[in-house]
């Protein structure tokens, strides 16, 4: 019998802190007998919690904890209605397919009755992972289109809210993208998504890594020959670049720099390096508050997470609706462009950019509590 041990928080959590938001519960399992995994659902005051699946074998539950709020706060930011959840197992998602499909099946086993979760894919897990969980407990997002599905990752959801914010940037004079240096640090499904978003709108994608390495070219690299080449050989081998050192991508100069892979990859050391005028932030708590506030010293202007990669949520929130892909996509134009008109009014006022999001979901949240009931059905 798998083990699974359940906490519903109230109050402070000495561990790893709580607070009015939340977490609602943290959920732990241990799955195939030697995988741990751990559900983390925050805030369900808008409505049910959505959260991607994150596998990856460091993956700890005060990341999941912490991504978690995040979600909580970006659907309350954009006007989603939902709260936030995150889920995590501690698995390489390099398995055979036969162990990863058995893996999470059971994950999915072990969730169905965590009713106010409706899980993603993330780090690891994609779409086929998802209708995996579909078949089991009829309850996922992000799921293939041959299932109803809206696979918001094949379709680049994340890069284009992206996209549609380096527009909403363009439109209050902080940036011109035909032409504008673009660094992009994690080539994946968001990094690639974002990179041919602002190669179409004439950027010049100047440098890209991924886990193994980086390469560049100052007047631009080719993104559609680099995403066929990456299917078949290292990025770092592209012949239409210059190769160099993963990390070195960080201190490219550039106008725009897009951090898409792991948490925390901008702190105080990497912050220091950092040559572009805007952080536009493409992965979940990419940055340190240490860093963010480094930014802030240099008059490097940081669109936080919770606004900037919204896309990926809306897309898969619109998908729980039973919209259409095309319905969904017009979704994250009109939400992101309304929540980065606000969010840069609020930070014209002086307001700190993280500050002015977070306080942008806060009301949000405030305003949907009054709402909920603070007494006995019963009369009790």
């Amino acid at each position: 019998m798998t083990e699974l041990v359940q906490h519903v928080v109230s109050g402070a959590w000495p561990d790893w802190g709580g607070d009015e938001l939340g977490p609602r519960s943290v959920t732990f399992f241990r799955l195939l007998g030697e995988f741990r995994a751990v559900v983390a659902v925050d805030n369900v005051t808008l409505g049910p919690a959505i959260g991607g699946v994150r596998m990856r074998p460091e993956v700890t539950p005060g990341e999941v904890i912490r991504l978690a709020r995040g979600m909580t706060l970006k659907c309350a930011a954009v006007g989603l209605p939902h709260g936030g959840a995150k889920a995590g197992i501690a698995a390489p998602p390099w398995l055979d397919v036969r162990t990863k499909e058995a893996l999470i099946r059971t994950f999915a086993v072990r969730i169905a009755d965590l009713t106010d979760y409706w899980p993603g894919p993330d780090m690891g897990t994609d779409e086929t992972a998802m209708a995996w969980v579909y078949d089991e407990i009829g309850r996922s997002v992000g799921r293939p289109a041959a299932i109803g599905g809206i696979p918001l990752d094949t379709l680049g959801a994340t890069g284009y809210g992206l996209a549609i914010c380096a527009e909403a940037l363009e439109k209050s004079g902080r940036l011109e993208i035909d032409g504008a240096r673009i660094a992009v640090q994690g080539f994946g499904a968001v990094g690639r998504s974002v990179a041919l978003q602002l190669h179409e709108r004439g950027a010049r994608v100047v440098a890209v890594s991924d886990i193994e390495g980086a390469v560049t070219d100052p007047d631009g690299l080719d993104i559609a020959k680099l995403v066929d080449f990456q299917h078949e050989r290292p990025l770092n081998q592209f012949p239409g670049g210059t190769p160099m050192i993963r990390d070195e991508l960080l201190g490219v100069p550039c106008d725009v720099l897009i951090p898409a892979a792991q948490p925390d990859v901008l702190n105080r050391a990497t912050a220091a390096q950092v040559r572009a005028s805007i952080v536009l932030e493409g992965a979940n708590i990419p940055a340190t508050i240490e860093a963010e506030q480094m930014f802030a010293a240099r008059n490097v202007l940081v669109v936080p997470d919770i606004i900037a990669n919204a896309g990926g949520v809306i897309c898969a929130a619109a998908e729980s609706r039973g919209l259409t892909a095309a319905q969904a996509f017009a979704d994250i134009t009109e939400r992101l462009r309304a929540a980065m008109t606000e969010w840069l009014a609020r930070t014209e006022s002086g307001q700190a950019p993280r500050n002015a999001a977070r306080t942008m979901a806060q009301e949000r949240l405030q305003a949907a509590t009054a709402y909920r009931r603070t007494f006995s059905a019963s009369g009790q």
